[in-house]
């Protein structure tokens, strides 16, 4: 698949190599130092710093305090979980007028560190050994927001002709549900394709499995803990409950498209966080369960609500107390929908569509790399379901692999962000010209 280079595309790379990995190690070492925690005032600070680059590099930005007030009335929001009071957008465009014809897209937010002593050291401080950095965002996903600036910058440098516009979408709130790409494309930002550049282990996303946050309620009877004998433990009756979730998923996992083969449950459903009751010698009256409830490429989201929701009823209606006090079911939080790339003819892994973004970043890859990078699909939410949904062709590819990702280990190979930035400024300049 591998192609002759022109002389503006070795431009281009050579223009990548002569920033060097000093330059994006800096960037990245800069961006994770900005404690950007989803829902946090840290959030607003890294969309900044990416809008300062931005205008560096000589580009028009559109960098705006998003109305949170407008953005969650509408009947289309994708939920958040994180309290916030303020959210920002960044947009930068570079070169020509029209709307740019690709887009590299990153969320710069990140999910809390947890234990910090898991960390050996801050979490927002960079640490590198080798080719290896760690901290918290270093894989998820500051380390594709700096390939996307890298490769912004190595165009700038390099001097050559665009085939039209080329764009930088940074948003905020994508762990907790993509506020800042709905509200990107609700201002009207679009291009005519875009790579978001997620950790992808050197493989090309082209479908994300979606992700449901829910809430359950169960209701108990308090008693004293020496008569626990005459109440209800919410605690006890919900373990029944927890086996059905268990077997959903089992069933809800058998026969997956191929191109989720390769996970050993491409649809997970998980209870994260439990709590019940409010005092250790008492029966706990309520027990509240929040989780994660994995939607199959192409499911439409209210038919995987009913199976869950049945199976909770079903469940409840087998217990001889929850048969008179029902486990409630409410849909909290992020609400990820699956998502695919609009060139993406069918969902066995076997063909691509004519749509010429796919072709692109895989030559474009394989002439950095000398190998072409595998499609396959994400068990994860993502904002692909978001920009494929607004009709902008939309793959995953970028540094890291996922599995660091919200870890006390998260890592990225540095060496990953200049392939992906040379990747990206080949996938620019063999662009179209034009949006079709």
């Amino acid at each position: 698949m591998t192609q002759s280079l022109t002389s503006d595309e070795r431009a281009a790379l050579a223009a990548v190599d002569s920033l060097g990995s000093d330059r994006w190690t800096r960037l990245l070492a800069d961006l994770i130092a900005i404690p950007s925690v989803t829902g946090t005032a840290a959030e607003g600070d890294a969309q900044r710093w990416v809008a300062e680059h931005l205008e560096v590099l000589g580009c028009d930005v559109d960098h705006w305090q998003i109305d949170l007030a407008a953005l969650t009335a509408d009947p289309q929001f994708p939920g958040m979980e994180a309290p916030r009071d303020q959210a920002w957008g960044t947009v930068g465009v570079l070169g020509g007028d029209g709307p740019p014809v690709l887009a590299f897209q990153g969320h710069t937010d990140v999910v809390p560190p947890g234990d910090l002593a898991q960390w050996g050291g801050d979490p927002f401080t960079a640490r590198v050994e080798g080719d290896v950095m760690f901290g918290r965002g270093a894989c998820d996903m500051k380390a594709g927001v700096v390939a996307n600036l890298i490769a912004l910058e190595a165009l700038v440098r390099s001097g050559v002709r665009l085939p039209g516009p080329v764009a930088v979408h940074a948003v905020g709130g994508e762990e907790d549900g993509g506020l800042g790409a709905f509200a990107t494309l609700k201002r009207g930002h679009t291009a005519g394709a875009c790579v978001i550049t997620e950790p992808t282990s050197e493989t090309v996303i082209v479908a994300t499995g979606g992700a449901l946050t829910f809430t359950l309620t169960v209701e108990g009877a308090a008693t004293h803990g020496s008569t626990r004998y005459e109440g209800v433990s919410a605690l006890d009756v919900f373990i029944p409950v927890y086996q059905a979730l268990q077997d959903l998923e089992h069933e809800r996992n058998q026969n997956a498209s191929q191109l989720m083969s390769e996970y050993p449950i491409p649809y997970p459903l998980m209870v994260g966080r439990v709590e019940a009751g409010d005092w250790s010698s008492t029966v706990p009256d309520r027990l509240t369960a929040e989780g994660r409830f994995g939607v199959q490429i192409g499911e439409d989201v209210a038919l995987a609500r009913a199976a869950l929701q049945e199976r909770v009823a079903e469940a409840s209606a087998a217990d001889p107390w929850l048969r008179d006090h029902p486990v409630r079911v409410a849909w909290s939080g992020g609400q990820f929908a699956s998502g695919r790339y609009l060139g993406w003819s069918d969902d066995d892994g076997s063909a691509g569509g004519d749509h010429w973004l796919l072709r692109a970043l895989q030559g474009a890859v394989a002439d950095v790399t000398d190998a072409v990078p595998r499609p396959r699909g994400a068990p994860y939410g993502s904002d692909l379901r978001l920009y494929n949904g607004a009709g902008i062709p939309s793959l995953h590819y970028g540094p890291g692999e996922v599995r660091y990702a919200h870890s006390a280990s998260e890592q990225v190979r540095l060496s990953e962000i200049g392939v992906t930035a040379r990747a990206l400024v080949l996938t620019a300049l063999r662009a179209p010209s034009h949006i079709a």
